[in-house]
């Protein structure tokens, strides 16, 4: 049923009428949760109506076999904090309302708020606090637990969702979290896969947690992802990990492996002395700025003439994952830095940082991804699609042919 209900100028002045201070708004006993309290109760009298089939104080009740019988005292928390209700009965007993169900203690949206405020990286005690001091209302950490762990069912739920068949590029690294494991806190690899699909838009793939990052588990990855229904992905980015482009090309024999030039690059300058980074660091950024894979070759090799004796581990570095690293040559310069960087992951990661930091540790791998898929399905809300990414369809549709899925758009 659809309502269109008019709020009247001289209505808003009855109910404004003994306003004086904001509070008598928002206060706790203000007009707004006066009004919910109102709204609930009328509400509620209407379903028991629709129920009965007849109205209050209506003669065509009489002999039905069933009618109202008082109403029974409820507080469920909003919010505007707690709200005593009067929820109306029925003789029978076979009235079931749908605005707040028998046994809801909590209206819509406050389940909401405390995943909201999880998702931002408070603590159980923290959330307790600031529901108090927000709504004058004291939740017990039992009550927020069973909320947050109620999350877990759509993580798993999330984590084995059927995927698109194709991605165009898709994103590995880990994220290093702390994580009580057998009465010690360890650190932990968060692996995560974020994918840009054939749309341009970001899309995380999944979330795995295991002690160190290392091969043999990015291959248990791949596999989920082939398992999920993933029978392709055209450019993965890694970085560095040794083994992994093996591991990727085990499922993937087509998938082009790409080495993040910003982790090489971060490798490359663990190497230097800090007094040498700001003059060795444009001669390093001219080998994957290069006009294309033979410059870069070029560069590489100035590079050791200039610094190899002081620094040779950064050039032997650079020439063992050569074939990694010159892949994204193959595309326009606005293109590259899509592909050769983790950016996107990276900036991910930085977000994530900022809501675990305050943490500490987490007591178990679930807690942490509760935590992690939260925050990741905020920043899904915020997510765009790049502006470089229609001239990298056109030059995906002709480096790929047919296996990208917009070739045939």
């Amino acid at each position: 049923m659809t309502t269109n209900t008019t709020i009247t100028p001289e209505l808003l002045d009855q109910l404004l009428a003994n306003y004086e201070k904001p509070e008598d708004l928002t206060g706790a006993d203000g007009l707004f949760k006066q009004l919910k309290k109102a709204l609930i109760e009328r509400a509620l009298g209407a379903e028991l109506s629709e129920h009965l089939g007849y109205e209050k104080g209506d003669p065509a009740g009489r002999g039905s076999g069933n009618s109202r019988n008082g109403t029974s005292a409820k507080t469920v928390l909003t919010d505007d904090g707690e709200i005593d209700i009067a929820v109306p009965r029925d003789r029978a007993g076979s009235f079931e309302p749908l605005l707040i169900a028998k046994g809801q203690t909590r209206f819509d949206g406050f389940d909401d708020k405390i995943l909201s405020l999880y998702a931002r990286g408070m603590t159980v005690r923290e959330i307790q606090g600031h529901l108090a001091e927000l709504y004058g209302t004291e939740v017990s950490p039992d009550l927020i637990s069973r909320v947050t762990d109620a999350v877990l069912d759509e993580v798993r739920e999330w984590q084995t969702r059927p995927l698109d068949p194709v991605y165009p590029v898709v994103f590995f690294d880990a994220l290093r979290v702390k994580i009580r494991d057998e009465g010690m806190v360890r650190n932990k690899a968060v692996y995560v896969a974020l994918a840009l699909n054939p749309d341009g838009e970001k899309e995380v793939l999944g979330l795995w947690i295991e002690q160190t990052e290392g091969a043999k588990f990015w291959l248990k990855v791949i596999n989920d992802l082939k398992t999920r229904g993933v029978n392709d992905i055209l450019i993965a980015v890694v970085d560095g990990l040794k083994g992994f482009p093996e591991a990727i090309a085990s499922v993937y024999p087509q998938t082009v492996v790409q080495t993040c030039i910003v982790h090489l690059i971060r490798n490359s300058l663990a190497f230097v002395a800090w007094k040498d980074r700001k003059a060795i660091l444009p001669a390093i950024k001219a080998i994957y700025r290069a006009e294309n894979a033979d410059m870069a070759l070029v560069r590489l090799e100035e590079f050791e003439d200039e610094w190899g004796k002081r620094y040779p581990a950064i050039g032997q570095a650079w020439r063992r994952a050569w074939e990694h690293v010159v892949p994204f040559f193959a595309f326009a310069p606005g293109v590259r830095k899509m592909i050769y960087t983790t950016n996107a992951v990276e900036a991910l990661h930085r977000s994530l940082r900022k809501i675990i930091k305050t943490r500490g540790s987490f007591p178990n791998d679930d807690a942490a991804l509760k935590l992690l898929y939260l925050a990741i399905r905020n920043a899904g809300l915020r997510w765009r699609r790049g502006v470089e990414w229609t001239a990298a369809m056109g030059q995906f549709a002709i480096q790929f042919g047919s296996r990208f899925p917009g070739s045939a758009r």
